[in-house]
């Protein structure tokens, strides 16, 4: 038995604290919330990106799961930003020498090779229809550049079925835009504008389908990035100003968006359709000072080649060209309105 010691005893009766085990600290309350974070509309689907979204997506729209954004006429905002030329001093050769390094590594340039059932007129209807697609979404064009890829790649290493096509086309566009992207679409909303033609569990086994048959490389270099490239290499070096590179570059985007359905223009590497794109932007906006060619270190009769198609796609898609740039540039470029 333990004795308490003569000070415990005397002061028992006013201080029993000595005779008490000891008791362990009780830690801080966590601050909690009364109302958990409720989402902005009653019928949000869960995100498709690896987590739930708490918030819509602005391109997902209010009305339900397969309501993409409206149409329109783009904007200069949905093409182009200013331009960085601090970053790019610091590191944009270094990028573009690193990406330039691994282009020939991610460019598929026979894709349909080994396609029993797609051909290149069908692939030119997918991404016909996929295009606007990417446009109703106002999605950037790095994340459709990077879906024709991955489509690309795709169609080089697997066989697919005709029946497969359009959902493969969806699935590309997906896995783009989650690299990209800060709010993708959602499954169901791409799956809608199939027409209910295929299940979410199918297009989520094609994605890991796609996934592993390109060894989860998709990082590519694509013609977007070598546009922003060109453009920011031209107005560092004083050979455009701002405002006159942001105008070429979005009317050299809208002849490679044009360019990306076309299988004839699969066979060159993206950082010879964008120069070429660029070239070919000049011509028709008139300026006096065109974008050196040599930029892309690509000899001089692939370069020829590549603008001849370039200006019989144009003169081919004129009014198409039309209706997807923006007023001012309609009014400078030998694209007149009244196509439209």
């Amino acid at each position: 038995m333990v004795t308490p010691c003569p000070a415990a005893r005397a002061g028992r009766g006013d201080n029993d604290q000595y005779l008490r085990a000891p008791v362990k600290k009780s830690r801080r309350p966590r601050l909690r919330r009364k109302q958990p974070l409720q989402p902005l509309s009653p019928c949000l689907l869960p995100g498709d990106s690896g987590i739930c979204d708490l918030f819509e997506s602005p391109s997902s729209g209010s009305d339900g799961a397969g309501s993409p954004a409206a149409p329109g006429r783009r904007g200069p905002a949905q093409h182009s930003a200013q331009l960085d030329l601090r970053t790019f001093r610091e590191y944009g050769q270094s990028c573009y020498a690193f990406r330039k390094e691994r282009e020939s590594h991610f460019h598929a340039r026979e894709a349909l090779a080994r396609q029993p059932q797609v051909t290149a007129e069908s692939r030119c209807k997918l991404l016909s229809w996929l295009i606007p697609v990417h446009r109703q979404f106002g999605l950037s064009f790095e994340s459709l550049c990077l879906a024709v890829n991955t489509l690309d790649r795709f169609l080089a290493t697997t066989p697919v079925a005709a029946d497969c096509f359009q959902l493969l086309g969806v699935t590309s566009l997906l896995l783009a835009c989650k690299q990209v992207e800060v709010h993708p679409p959602r499954v169901e909303q791409l799956l809608a504008l199939c027409c209910g033609a295929f299940s979410r569990q199918q297009l989520c086994n094609l994605e890991r389908i796609v996934l592993h048959k390109l060894g989860f490389s998709l990082g590519a270099p694509t013609v977007g990035f070598f546009l922003e490239h060109f453009t920011h290499a031209r107005v560092d070096a004083g050979q455009a100003r701002v405002s006159q590179a942001l105008e070429a570059q979005a009317l050299a985007q809208a002849v490679a968006e044009l360019s990306l359905a076309d299988y004839a223009f699969c066979s060159y590497a993206p950082s010879l359709l964008a120069i070429c794109c660029l070239a070919l932007a000049d011509s028709m906006l008139q300026r006096p000072l065109p974008v050196d060619l040599s930029l892309g270190g690509h000899p001089e009769p692939e370069l020829q080649d590549c603008l001849g198609k370039l200006q019989l796609l144009v003169a081919i898609n004129g009014t198409s060209l039309a209706h997807v740039l923006p007023l001012q540039i309609c009014d400078k470029c030998s694209l007149s309105t009244s196509s439209q």
